[in-house]
């Protein structure tokens, strides 16, 4: 079982943080939250989606019989990640996460993967009652009811007030429209790697919070020295990384059984979320303390990557629901 990245897959991370890093600055992300918070039309998520359809990475575990690049979910959750780290909005998460994997376990889904390869339409997946991540973003949405997924388009959406500003959520209705058949499994598999990709991605935004306030901690003057010289500053930033390193890991560890299809997939896929999810509760809130006053303002960046990282964590079940399923697969 590969339980590291390959050098392949780190040239990868280091190409999509490069970009990200040029296409979606904090800048970008602040243009298109200004608009949300005013009630105004954004077009970032439209211009971001448009520079992936230009690198092709909807079609990046796409097959290739299918006009994809067809590689595998370790590769899938590296761009999960880096996405997390810079807040980036728009549908590319929920379509090669959700909407990719339900329609490549449903018969007769390869149309609609081709239409994703080619950059032709944003998917987003709404399994059972949870909130469709992205629905207001997208060109169709693939809802799961029963053993079918019903395409349904995004009109037949309401949307959900969010704490996070960067990313739409919606409810649907679903009627009438194309359905194809899914099993049970297929369902099972396609909303696990949903899970563990916002748990990676969920990963990324806590090391961005982490990493603004260590480098807050370098900078930071009181009493002539940096705070990050006070132990009781050190303990807490330990303790953040420790966090960090241990959902990275079990994050890691269920890429693994999902990519070789393990049978020990779905539990590790709980134990990723819960790792994912109780790592942005010490982030999170350490992560605005250790600004001190400026960590509360608007005008810091900081509070629209904790509002992330809180919405993350409840969908696809928090912490606490996964440790349930852990607990009730045990028979404990």
């Amino acid at each position: 079982m590969q339980l590291d990245f390959t050098s392949d897959q780190d040239e990868l991370r280091s190409s999509v943080r490069s970009v990200l890093e040029k296409e979606c600055t904090r800048a970008f992300v602040r243009e298109h939250v200004d608009h949300v918070v005013r009630d105004e039309p954004s077009d970032a998520p439209q211009r971001l989606w448009r520079t992936f359809v230009d690198l092709d990475w909807p079609a990046l575990t796409i097959p290739e019989s299918h006009g994809g690049i067809g590689l595998g979910f370790p590769e899938l959750v590296i761009v999960a990640e880096e996405l997390g780290r810079v807040l980036a909005p728009g549908p590319l998460l929920t379509t090669i996460a959700g909407f990719v994997p339900l329609l490549r376990e449903a018969d007769g889904g390869g149309e609609w993967l081709a239409k994703v390869a080619s950059g032709e339409l944003a998917g987003a997946a709404a399994f059972s009652t949870d909130a469709v991540l992205c629905g207001g973003e997208v060109d169709v949405i693939a809802a799961v009811v029963g053993t079918e997924i019903a395409i349904v388009p995004p009109s037949v959406t309401r949307a959900i007030t969010s704490l996070d500003p960067t990313r739409t959520l919606v409810d649907l209705e679903v009627g009438d429209g194309p359905r194809l058949a899914i099993s049970p499994d297929g369902v099972r598999r396609a909303r696990e790697e949903m899970t563990v990709a916002l748990a990676f991605e969920l990963v990324g935004t806590c090391q961005t919070i982490f990493d603004t306030n260590l480098q807050y901690a370098k900078e930071r003057q009181q009493f002539g020295a940096p705070i990050g010289s006070f132990q009781a500053v050190k303990h807490k930033l330990a303790n953040m990384f420790v966090a960090i390193e241990r959902a990275r890991a079990v994050c890691v560890y269920a890429t693994a059984t999902i990519n070789e299809d393990d049978p020990r997939r779905t539990m590790a896929t709980s134990a990723a979320k819960a790792a994912a999810g109780d790592c942005q509760k010490l982030i999170a809130t350490d992560g605005i303390q250790l600004l001190g006053g400026i960590g509360y303002t608007w005008e810091h960046d900081q509070h629209l990557f904790v509002k992330r990282a809180k919405v993350s964590d409840a969908l696809f079940g928090n912490a606490s629901y996964h440790r349930q399923q852990i607990a009730d697969a045990l028979g404990l």
